[in-house]
């Protein structure tokens, strides 16, 4: 018997979904597959068969990983230090964000008042001005309050950027929120505090979890106001401004600018890992509106 139409484009469809799953993979994996062969190989065999996709026990070296975390005085490239501080803005930069962006998510969704439905828009709208466009005032503002060169001040300014994405995400989590739970927590005798910390929250830790991982990114990727507000301070680069450091060097191999391009990934990717199933929840909150 002939199968149905439905059964064949059902076949259909798993069969391309499966290519298309596996070419992302390829996408995404062969290029970070390859900057860790790289990382782990000696800059002679290199240099001798640059094109050879393994590494032999005798050509494998962690070396390079060696140098690129040793400190600056002991020879190194001090990536160790940049870790820590990269470590220290982004955490901080996340931190102040949900504190800023969760109470003004859920004035947004749960409050009625003038411009209630345009504000999504403006926040938004914050993305239509280029970084560029923004970095001189700021550097400007920050230098007169004393704030360039510092790890904090570096904080703020990504505060700036991250808040209006981040009440965008939770918002769109928080309308999921049945309101009849809220008003069971007001009869309860919650206040509207008490309601969001003991009702909302807990019900969006997978969008909080989201939330912050994509701002952790951001912060912990970014390059251009790292640079306007820390190039004069070397002891406090974040890992992005090393890297870039690492690649404009020439003196320095390859193998160990793929060593930090390993040691700036390999966080991020671990976070990733670790919350993976809040991750994927969080992202499709929102999703259902029945």
């Amino acid at each position: 018997m002939r199968p149905s139409r439905a059964q064949a484009e059902e076949r259909l469809f798993g069969v391309l979904r499966w290519v298309v799953t596996v070419l992302l993979a390829l996408v995404t994996v062969l290029p970070f597959g390859y900057m860790l062969l790289l990382s782990v190989k000696s800059i002679d065999a290199l240099l001798l068969e640059p094109g050879r996709l393994w590494v032999s026990a005798r050509e494998f070296t962690l070396a390079t990983y060696r140098q690129v975390l040793r400190p600056a005085s002991e020879g190194g490239q001090g990536f160790l230090r940049m870790l820590v501080n990269s470590g220290l803005v982004s955490l901080g930069t996340v931190a102040l964000t949900l504190l800023a962006a969760i109470p003004g998510a859920y004035a947004v969704t749960r409050l009625r008042f003038f411009g209630s439905r345009q504000v999504s828009a403006l926040f938004l709208a914050v993305y239509l001005f280029p970084a560029t466009l923004l970095a001189v005032p700021l550097f400007v503002m920050f230098a007169k309050l004393g704030l360039q060169g510092s790890l904090g001040g570096l904080a703020l300014v990504y505060v700036a950027q991250t808040v209006p994405v981040a009440v965008y995400m939770l918002r769109n989590y928080f309308v999921t929120v049945p309101a009849t739970l809220e008003e069971a927590a007001a009869l309860d005798g919650c206040t509207r505090l008490q309601t969001v910390r003991k009702v909302v929250l807990p019900l969006a830790v997978p969008s909080l979890t989201a939330t912050g991982l994509y701002v952790f990114m951001i912060a912990w990727n970014e390059f251009l106001f790292a640079l306007l507000f820390l190039a004069a301070r070397p002891e406090r680069w974040t890992v992005s401004l090393g890297l870039q450091q690492l690649a404009g060097g020439v003196e320095v191999p390859k193998t160990v600018l793929m060593a930090g391009s390993v040691v700036l990934t390999v966080p991020v990717v671990l976070l990733f890992f670790a919350a993976e199933r809040l991750l994927t929840e969080g992202l499709t909150a929102g999703a259902d509106k029945s």
